[in-house]
């Protein structure tokens, strides 16, 4: 071995990553969710974890799906068990044209792409539209793997603020003005118009004509994220974006949250120039989506009755989802707030002043409770005195016993603060609080 050779291993030795000079510069925005981080210790049985979005999929018949399985492989295995289409299995794409017409979207299979995944989804589109330095507009808060994504390819994530109706037009606005002042590229807007993630508010239906008209006028285009559009507790679901915007909306749709995430298919509906950039994109980064997953759910679709599958679904989550506000309302301190979500999966509750959310987390496991901090959902450092509160996955007595190991994680705070001052937990999260939502900078400069 040269000398040379010998010293670069020495001195490599000495760091924890000896590769640390050979990444990428977008590695650099590529970290560790704030939920990945929690699930080793959310995972444990003892803690109640009213952190991870994971749908509950007890209620799935699975002597069903296992039948349609077995089916499959005998009646079509070298089919489902090879190689597939780059932009997916047709028999499934025409379905998902079917589900879809159920939000009033009227689209053609050829302009659907399946994805492993909506996450895929954001990733394909993100790759094919923006460069180093781009603009990408995405409420506040917004979804943590859509931000890991934009983050990952070297774009700018600029907030616009959101109240209980949804995304606020006027924020938008400002936004687009603040961004284009600044001299910087807007390549889309990123919103999650039904049951929000990590909000739990969808955007009012008066306000939707407003919202696409602002990004028309603009010239920008909309990137609708709906995986929770089937999963409304009351009335039918919300007409998508994209039923009335065909060329400036691309929609995203998942059955990991109405049938079983298990199977990673999900997919985007775009203008069919945009498709074409898709396909080739997924060809590269998988050379073709699952056939067995897609096919398998295909078999799902045709053989049982999804739809009151999905009935059952929304029916366990609304007993949930009541068992937590009811818990919330009879035990939290007065001064914290929390939105009443009409579908989905969250709640978005906001601590008492002076409190921060991320500072009070390691209490609250030694307490045997988890959540995520608020700050996993924005780009800038705001949301520290707010959490997101899940209630999809524990049963209506865990949720019940959470809130409780939470009041008194929360209550315990309070009396700290009250015994050392002001300057007990740190900073609870600098911005403008409205209506629950922390409203953050849009100043680029």
């Amino acid at each position: 071995m040269s000398e040379k050779a010998g010293h670069g291993i020495r001195r490599s030795a000495t760091r924890l990553d000896s590769y640390v000079d050979r990444y990428a510069a977008r590695t650099k925005g590529m970290t560790a969710s704030e939920i990945r981080a929690l699930f080793s210790v959310a995972s444990r049985p003892e803690v109640v974890s009213l952190a991870g979005g994971m749908p509950n999929i007890s209620g799935l018949p699975l002597d069903v799906v296992g039948g349609a399985i077995n089916d499959l492989v005998r009646t079509n295995g070298p089919v489902a068990m090879q190689y597939g289409s780059g932009q997916g299995d047709p028999r499934l794409r025409e379905q998902i044209c079917d589900v879809m017409r159920l939000e009033g979207i009227e689209a053609h299979p050829d302009d659907v792409v399946v994805t492993v995944g909506s996450q895929q989804a954001v990733d394909l589109v993100t790759r094919i539209f923006c460069d180093p330095g781009d603009v990408v507009i995405c409420e506040a808060p917004s979804y943590v793997g859509a931000l890991g994504v934009f983050r990952a390819y070297q774009c700018d994530v600029v907030h616009a603020a959101m109240d209980e109706h949804g995304l606020v037009p006027d924020a938008l606005r400002d936004a687009i003005a603040a961004v284009r002042a600044a001299g910087k590229t807007i390549k889309f807007l990123y919103t999650i118009p039904n049951y929000h993630n990590p909000a739990g508010v969808s955007m009012a239906a008066e306000r939707r004509p407003e919202i696409l008209e602002i990004c028309r006028e603009a010239d920008i285009l909309v990137l609708e994220d709906n995986p929770y559009g089937l999963l409304g507790f009351d009335d039918e679901p919300y007409r998508a974006l994209r039923a009335d915007e065909a060329e400036g909306v691309i929609y995203l749709g998942s059955f990991s949250k109405t049938f079983a995430p298990g199977f990673r298919v999900g997919w985007a509906l775009a203008p069919h120039a945009v498709r074409e950039k898709l396909v080739l994109a997924q060809e590269s980064a998988t050379l073709c989506p699952p056939s067995f997953s897609q096919m398998a759910v295909s078999a799902y679709l045709s053989e049982h009755d999804w739809q009151g599958q999905v009935k059952q679904f929304r029916e366990m989550y609304r007993e949930r989802r009541d068992a937590m506000i009811e818990s919330l309302e009879d035990l939290m301190p007065a001064a914290t707030r929390w939105n009443v979500p009409d579908g989905g999966f969250y709640v978005w509750l906001t601590l008492p002043d002076g409190l921060d959310a991320k500072a009070m987390l390691p209490r609250a496991v030694t307490a045997r409770v988890a959540y995520v901090p608020g700050t996993a959902f924005f780009a800038d450092g705001f949301g520290a005195q707010s959490m997101r509160l899940s209630y999809c996955y524990p049963t209506a007595d865990r949720i019940r016993e959470g809130v409780r190991r939470l009041v008194g994680v929360i209550e315990e705070e309070l009396e700290l603060r009250e015994t050392f001052g002001g300057g007990y937990g740190g900073q609870a999260g600098a911005g403008h609080v409205t209506r629950g939502y922390e409203s953050p900078n849009t100043d680029l400069t």
